[in-house]
């Protein structure tokens, strides 16, 4: 077999679409040019992971490429008249026959004159001028595409790569709504397979599959971003510096803000069309100083003894 798919995505021949799926998604966050834009293997091996899945993923073709192998899509062209294609544990085999040898031998006539051959060829050319291979519309492509925290959020375009049964690698251009989220689909009509007979393409149906932030959380259009303050910040309140997907904000800190309090900021969380904009909570998280010395330690310990307080009274199981 020229390609195992299933050593691709790292699953067994067994595996379940859930399985597959997982697989593919941790090798695409791994391999995607996005995280790997100087690395030309890693756009390789992208490739051939988009290639596994699109096949695993569609339970026609798994099992064609089960049976087949890798080159199940040409399987009965490549055989031609006179082979007769099969599969064994070393993979597809062909096994060249003639039709006279299933009938008698090669000197036997049908009636009428002719060998049994010519007559199943008769038989072809007549149903030929008879009726034309009816138009068919190309079967629909199903892709999974990882996009950044901020194109999910903001809008933008992502370059999906599509193998197609010629074994072209083909890159195609998706535009991302403003707002979309985490498994949402996009289908990109007349993009998927080529109709037979004149028939019209397929579609692509693409999910989407949004990387992680490693500073926002998203729920819905509401945006949360924890916010580090200092502990004169927090005491004596302060204006700072916020980053917004829409640009950066001054955030007033009210004086004697505690760590774990959220400040709304209206109408800065996600903006998707059509739709009124999330807002976005900053959780106030205090730093305290690297080097305390043992005085100032002191000194914030009889601050704190001079106003009690039970901060973990409500705190039950």
């Amino acid at each position: 077999m020229a390609n195992d798919y299933y050593a691709t995505l790292g699953v067994g021949r067994t595996a379940s679409q859930e399985e597959i799926q997982k697989a593919y998604r941790g090798l695409a966050r791994k391999y995607h040019p996005d995280m790997n834009p100087d690395d030309a293997t890693a756009k390789k091996k992208f490739q051939e992971v988009q290639a596994a899945f699109e096949v695993l993923s569609d339970p026609d073709k798994r099992q064609r490429y089960d049976q087949f192998g890798s080159d199940f899509e040409s399987v009965g062209a490549g055989a031609g008249p006179g082979t007769w294609r099969y599969t064994t544990s070393s993979g597809p085999q062909t096994y060249p026959f003639d039709l006279n040898d299933l009938f008698g031998n090669v000197g036997a006539e049908a009636e009428g004159g002719g060998s049994f051959s010519e007559l199943f060829k008769q038989f072809g050319r007549g149903a030929g001028r008879r009726r034309g291979a009816p138009a068919a519309r190309g079967a629909d492509l199903k892709h999974e595409l990882i996009v950044p925290f901020a194109t999910a959020v903001l809008g933008g375009q992502a370059a999906l790569m599509i193998r197609r049964p010629s074994g072209n690698v083909e890159t195609i251009n998706v535009k991302i709504p403003a707002g979309i989220g985490d498994g949402k689909k996009i289908r990109l009509r007349g993009q998927g397979e080529s109709g037979a007979g004149g028939g019209p393409a397929g579609d692509i149906l693409v999910t989407i599959r949004v990387s992680p932030h490693p500073h926002f959380r998203r729920t819905g259009g509401r945006l949360d971003v924890r916010v580090p303050v200092t502990l004169s910040e927090a005491v004596a309140g302060a204006k700072i510096d916020v980053p917004t997907p829409h640009g950066t904000i001054a955030l007033t800190v009210p004086p004697n803000t505690s760590s774990g309090a959220r400040l709304r900021i209206k109408g800065h969380g996600v903006r998707p069309s059509g739709k009124p904009p999330g807002d976005l909570f900053a959780e106030i998280q205090i730093v305290l100083p690297d080097q305390l010395s043992e005085d100032e330690r002191q000194q914030l310990a009889a601050i704190s003894d001079r106003h009690p307080q039970h901060p973990r009274a409500e705190l039950r199981w």
